[in-house]
């Protein structure tokens, strides 16, 4: 068989990869998460051996809550947490996307005051590739529902940092 008359595989665009990775970003969210349980507050999650992981809900509506993850360690510059991602999950289409990250740096800092579409989708692209395989860690550190506790009122301040 020669090589011009083999069936083509399909293509995957890069659109199509990116709603992929929410839809698995989804679907790993739920493995740590109890979505119909979460309220709006700082929680804590913490496993042997592992990092703390903190989680903020900010936002609780009908088909979306929004989330802030991110681990006890502050940017030595800013006092932000970093790693952090603020996280859109779209509980009637299953899906979970970030909406952005703080790694550091400002989003005019990393993408340009008038960032094209390209440069746009590609960024979006990276942070959701980080959340999977962030989120995929996470599941495999042993971090699950049960882990998840509310955070002491006195240690609320500390994951009610102001996004820069």
């Amino acid at each position: 068989m020669s090589l011009m008359s083999r069936p083509s595989l399909p293509r995957f665009s890069r659109f199509a990869w990116l709603m992929g990775l929410y839809g698995e970003n989804y679907q790993r969210l739920q493995q740590l998460f109890d979505f119909p349980q979460l309220q709006p507050g700082a929680y804590v999650s913490q496993v042997p051996g592992g990092l703390d992981l903190l989680v903020e809900v900010l936002e609780v509506h009908p088909y979306t809550l929004e989330l802030r993850l991110s681990y006890r360690l502050l940017d030595a510059q800013t006092g932000q947490p970093d790693p952090s991602a603020y996280v859109r999950i779209y509980r009637d289409a299953r899906q979970a996307e970030v909406t952005h990250c703080y790694v550091g740096r400002h989003w005019q800092d990393v993408l340009g005051w008038h960032p094209s579409a390209k440069v746009l989708f590609g960024h979006r692209l990276r942070m959701n590739s980080f959340l999977n395989k962030w989120l995929e860690y996470l599941v495999g550190q042993g971090h699950a529902p049960q882990t998840l506790k509310p955070l002491a009122p006195e240690a609320e301040s500390e994951a009610s940092v102001v996004c820069a």
